[in-house]
């Protein structure tokens, strides 16, 4: 048994106790009120729920903690240095269609650095879980990254832009350079699902564009903590800043930056 330290022990609390009620949401995800904030990316009563609720818990554990949302945007905190990054809800369009993959992922930044990340899935129970310098978790197993090397026997992960969203273009051009070279590409729709998967060796690689930092907090330290690297595409700035990502192994990062730096 992998003993959790008090602050993931927190989190991971707060998570689940944010989520009460999601599964009878999802069973009844027919029923669930629904808004529209933007071509093909929805919001749920589900999501503004949870999210209130993360705030709340994670407010009256560490009082003072900034909180950076999907849903309220920044609330700045007392404490300048900490803040919590959270998606209630990542991957909603798969929960509103009724897809078991989707995750509530939770990011703790310390004077600009992430420190603990927690991505659980409610449906599956998969709880992922990392601490600065302490390791990557699946539930109770150590997480390593994929040890492959060459391209041809990869599955590269991805996430494409829908309706309203710029990018198209590229991301066919970038698909057509990885897809011809790779054993598959999978667009599963939730990006803190697909680095924990990075993390966890199931899926070789995973790049993405126009991504927000609830998306990816809590991934980026989980792949880093496996042994993996995840940087930008295009410059050496911190994804986090500049919203796109390359996650994979040490053998495989070169090949696959080369070849989205091609396309």
């Amino acid at each position: 048994m992998i003993l959790q330290s008090s602050l993931i022990q927190v989190m991971v609390a707060s998570v689940r106790k944010s989520l009460k009620g999601i599964s009878r949401d999802f069973g009844e995800v027919t029923e669930l009120q629904v808004s529209r904030k933007g071509p093909g990316d929805f919001v749920t009563a589900a999501d503004k729920r949870v999210e209130a609720a993360l705030f709340e818990e994670l407010t009256r554990v560490r009082p003072g903690y900034g909180f950076l949302g999907e849903e309220q945007g920044m609330i700045e905190g007392t404490d300048k240095s900490h803040t919590w990054i959270v998606d209630p809800i990542d991957g909603t369009t798969n929960f509103m269609h009724g897809i078991p993959h989707f995750a509530c992922t939770v990011a703790l930044e310390r004077s600009g650095e992430i420190v603990a990340g927690v991505t659980y899935n409610p449906i599956t129970n998969d709880l992922y879980w990392a601490e600065k310098g302490k390791g990557a978790y699946h539930n109770d197993r150590r997480l390593r990254v994929s040890s492959r090397k060459q391209l041809d026997e990869t599955v590269i992960a991805t996430g494409l832009p829908f309706i309203g969203k710029a990018g198209h273009t590229q991301a066919l051009k970038e698909l057509h350079q990885i897809m011809q070279r790779t054993a598959g590409i999978r667009r599963m729709g939730a990006c803190s699902l697909d680095l924990a998967m990075v993390a966890a060796g199931q899926y070789d690689g995973y790049w993405e564009r126009g991504l927000k930092p609830w998306d990816m907090a809590a991934g980026l330290l989980l792949v880093a903590e496996a042994g993996g690297k995840v940087t930008s595409i295009e410059n050496d700035n911190s994804p986090m800043k500049t919203g796109e990502l390359l996650a994979t192994n040490l053998e495989l990062y070169p090949q696959l930056l080369d070849k989205l730096k091609i396309g």
